[in-house]
Formats: structure tokens, C-alpha cells, sequence
């Protein structure tokens, strides 16, 4: 009888849409994850991350060493809002605005990121193939959508 690896158990219960995986991510950031969060992840050469004002890290080995260095700090409190999505037939993409709470001489505050998320739809369903991080602005405005009208 064949038994099932850790990754694999884990990977099988992130979730089939690109939601489901989103929600997973967060999570595993939120709970310092480190499987669960990499069972998110394609399995994939060229899937790719960058973090605010860091580099870019190519590869699953790149990506877990940064999340595994990130977690022995303890993990991160970041809230997922304003999702905005667009799907096609094998991807998605979801553009995220990111609260994450930060330790200060002050106490905590938040600091606004802002997100793209890539998934693709893989043999073992949906995962995450990018995901590019910068950072936002303290009093981050609402989304910017389309000009109002221009009455003549």
C-alpha cells in the first residue's frame, strides 16, 4: 500500500479554486505555515515571488527559504481585503490589498501592501504561480476605477 507524502496530504487540502488556495495562503502566513503555505505553490521551475523592496525569487526553493526565514520571526498578521479578480479559462489573477500588522516602538500599526496573485490550473488544481508584493501608502485610498462622467 502506497501512502501519501506530507506535501501531498497537505497540498490536498488547500482547496480546488483560485479562492480556496488564496484563503490557504493567508492562512498560513497568518498561522507560520510552512507546508501548507508551499503546498499553495505550483510545482512549477519559474514560479516566482518578490516581496516590498526585495528581490526576485525564482524557484520553490528560493520562495521557501525567504517564507522559512520570514516565519522564524514568528507570523505574519496580514488581512486579505478588496480582492479584485479577473478569470480566464486555465488562470487568474487577483489583485490584493494586504493590511499587515507591524511591531513599532509605538505598538502595532498596520502597513498597506498591495498584491498580485497568479494562479494557474495545474493537474493538482489551482496554485499560486506568482505572487509580487510592493508597498502601499499609509492612508491608502479606494480603488481608483473608471473617470466620472464629465457633464457639458
Amino acid at each position: 500500500m502506497r501512502t501519501m507524502t506530507k506535501a501531498k496530504k497537505i497540498a490536498a487540502l488547500v482547496g480546488g479554486s483560485s479562492d480556496e488556495v488564496e484563503a490557504a495562503f493567508y492562512e498560513s502566513l497568518q498561522n507560520a505555515d510552512l507546508e501548507r503555505l508551499m503546498a499553495c505553490w505550483a510545482d512549477e521551475d519559474e514560479v516566482v515571488c518578490v516581496h516590498p523592496g526585495g528581490p526576485r525569487m525564482i524557484g520553490l526553493g528560493a520562495i521557501r527559504s525567504a517564507f522559512e526565514a520570514m516565519f522564524n520571526n514568528g507570523s505574519i498578521r496580514v488581512r486579505p481585503e478588496g480582492v479584485r479578480k479577473i478569470e480566464a479559462l486555465g488562470s487568474a489573477v487577483h489583485s490584493v490589498r494586504e493590511r499587515i500588522e507591524i511591531l513599532t516602538p509605538d505598538g502595532p500599526m498596520d502597513a498597506v501592501v498591495i498584491a498580485t496573485n497568479v494562479y494557474h490550473k495545474t493537474a493538482q488544481g489551482w496554485r499560486l504561480v506568482a505572487h509580487h508584493a510592493g508597498p502601499g501608502s499609509a492612508r491608502e485610498p479606494h480603488d481608483i476605477t473608471e473617470n466620472a462622467p464629465v457633464l457639458h
